[in-house]
């Protein structure tokens, strides 16, 4: 009974694909600033955090806006470079590592319409998605016949060596707190795609203290006997606005994207 009531609410409102700034994020900065605020009037030299704690509040609810699809959707804009560069001709099947709210599984099918689908997330307490999220989007869409999903960690995929046509990604792998080593989870990922198979992962690539130097990580990818791996970097696109640029926002993605 439960889920039949989100699915009629989904239903009534559209998908529920969230925002990468939660509305639970600008909310605690918003009771900060304000209690921060009140409190100068009897401690004053708390008005420098004051002023501080107003400014976060500010640049994260603006960055809300610009993701938004009543903003620069430019959320949607970079999900979508994914398919861009995924080198695959829909036959076969496709893993979403990092699916969150379903939006790029959902994606993915609606673009290949014979293709069979998978989505694995941990759905983690930090994120408003979860399973049943990614369910009642994938119904609204109209593609929940082709598109699974399982909770699992990008560290330890539950699924045999070449399960997969293909593989994709969305910023994902530098969220995952299990593994240190983030190119253990690339290995992870192109370990269950099949030989020849397609790939193609959007993250965090040019942020050097996660991931280090790009050409480094490129070889190490080729050392596992990778067939073609590139780097895109998708940093810089007219459509992502300067002050959205910033490592811990969106200022240092990228696209691996190849053939196994």
């Amino acid at each position: 009974m439960r889920a039949r009531g989100i699915m009629t609410s989904s239903v009534k409102h559209g998908p529920r694909y969230g925002n990468w700034v939660s509305a639970r994020l600008v909310c605690t900065l918003a009771l900060g600033a304000v209690g921060l605020a009140l409190l100068t009037a009897v401690t004053r030299w708390l008005v420098v955090p004051t002023a501080v704690a107003l400014l976060a509040l500010a640049y994260f609810a603006w960055a809300r806006y610009e993701l938004s699809v009543s903003g620069g959707d430019v959320q949607t804009k970079i999900r979508g470079l994914v398919l861009q560069h995924l080198d695959w001709d829909g036959t076969g099947s496709v893993l979403d590592i990092g699916c969150g709210s379903g939006a790029l599984v959902v994606a993915a099918a609606k673009r290949y319409p014979e293709a069979r689908l998978t989505g694995v997330d941990s759905w983690g307490s930090a994120w408003e998605y979860s399973r049943a999220v990614c369910a009642s989007n994938a119904a609204i869409e109209g593609v929940a016949d082709r598109v699974t999903f399982r909770q699992a960690s990008a560290s330890a995929l539950p699924f045999p060596n070449g399960t997969f046509d293909a593989a994709i990604s969305n910023l994902t792998f530098h969220e995952v707190h299990d593994t240190k080593d983030k190119a253990q989870l690339l290995k992870e990922a192109l370990r269950v795609v099949r030989k020849g198979g397609s790939f193609a992962f959007q993250d965090l690539f040019l942020w050097k203290r996660v991931y280090g130097d790009v050409p480094a990580l490129l070889e190490s990818i080729r050392s596992w006997g990778v067939e073609r791996v590139e780097f895109t970097d998708t940093s810089g696109l007219p459509f992502i606005r300067r002050a959205l640029r910033l490592p811990f926002m969106v200022g240092t993605i990228g696209i691996l994207h190849g053939r196994k």
